[in-house]
């Protein structure tokens, strides 16, 4: 999904430089092999789209111009199934391949069909800009596999909008409610039987297969999301160690490195990487000294943060946040 809003912020002319340093990462990390998010990262990425492009309806426009979700295994699950409505029941197994920070359930409501837009957290789930971006971009990816048949009948928020509604439906093309107890996607029932030219038992097991082996290896990785939640509330005490965090998840600490492995990094890995974003996130958004950094990183000592921060980087803290806040002040003065 972030790929997906990355390719639009290109299109809208979003400097994605200055949101990305603002969230201490760089674009590369859009192209990061598995990449995952963390839930509240979400908060923090759409506000710093709004403060740059200065748009308050970012989500909406960006989603306008989401490209459809192609060559992966949810696609591929909808082409090779027989019809429209065997598709969708099937990639719901698999929906967590496309995002973690939203869940769908599927429902039958006279002549229309619903999907519920469900969020792994209440914060997101009431997040306008993520609920009206996600909502476009299911109609972008349901029409390409529709051969442009798929259509919306009302879209449901949970999010409230004080001006501009009028602006979202002409967007959605149907009836758009705010404040509504769940998100909801509603359309015609009788597109679940539009059928796929494309349909091959065969492929639908092999891409079954496949897909099932990919959520698989997302949930050996979850254990770095679980491990990263652990450090942060750690960092400050100084007692960031492996057998602490074991102790927190309530494992033994041989488990933990094995479990690690399995994800592909280790203990040590996981905590750089974790310190190096969160330093990049504070010398490119706040004013703290650097030896307050060195406190909220985690490090004992200056010297020691200096010397990592170099090698993560290439550049010094102070070289790093008067390149980082440059690009903000530019984008103010703008």
């Amino acid at each position: 999904m972030l790929r997906l809003i990355y390719e639009a912020m290109k299109k809208k002319g979003v400097d994605t430089d200055a949101v990305f340093s603002r969230l201490g990462v760089d674009e590369s990390y859009v192209y990061t092999d598995q990449l995952r998010t963390p839930h509240s990262a979400q908060l923090y990425f759409w506000q710093a789209l709004e403060d740059v492009s200065g748009d308050p309806d970012i989500g909406l426009h960006l989603g306008q111009l989401l490209p459809a979700y192609k060559g992966q295994v949810l696609e591929y699950l909808f082409l090779s199934s027989p019809t429209f409505g065997e598709g969708l029941r099937r990639a719901q197994n698999y929906q967590r391949l496309l995002s973690d920070a939203a869940n769908t359930d599927f429902f039958i409501e006279g002549d229309n069909a619903c999907m519920v837009l469900d969020a792994a957290c209440d914060d997101v789930r009431r997040l306008k800009h993520f609920n009206e971006c996600f909502a476009l971009g299911l109609i972008t990816f349901f029409r390409s596999i529709t051969d442009d048949q798929f259509y919306p009948s009302r879209v449901e928020f949970e999010h409230s909008r004080e001006q501009g509604q009028e602006h979202v439906a002409e967007v959605f093309g149907c009836e758009v409610v705010f404040d509504a107890e769940e998100n909801r996607l509603y359309f015609p029932v009788s597109l679940l039987q539009h059928t796929s030219p494309h349909a091959e038992p065969e492929l639908l097991d092999l891409h079954e297969r496949f897909a099932s082996e990919q959520v698989a290896r997302l949930e050996k990785k979850d254990i770095v999301g679980q491990v990263e939640r652990i450090v942060a509330e750690l960092l400050d005490s100084g007692e960031v160690t492996l057998d602490a965090v074991a102790g927190r998840l309530g494992i033994k600490p041989r488990t933990l490195r094995t479990r690690l492995t399995e994800a592909e990094t280790s203990f040590n890995q996981v905590l750089a990487e974790f310190r190096y974003r969160l330093a990049r996130q504070l010398l490119a958004t706040t004013d703290e000294s650097i030896d307050e950094i060195v406190y909220l990183t985690g490090f004992s000592e200056p010297s020691t943060f200096y010397r990592a921060f170099k090698r993560w980087s290439g550049m010094t803290p102070i070289e790093y946040r008067r390149t980082a806040q440059g690009k903000d002040a530019m984008v103010d003065a703008m």
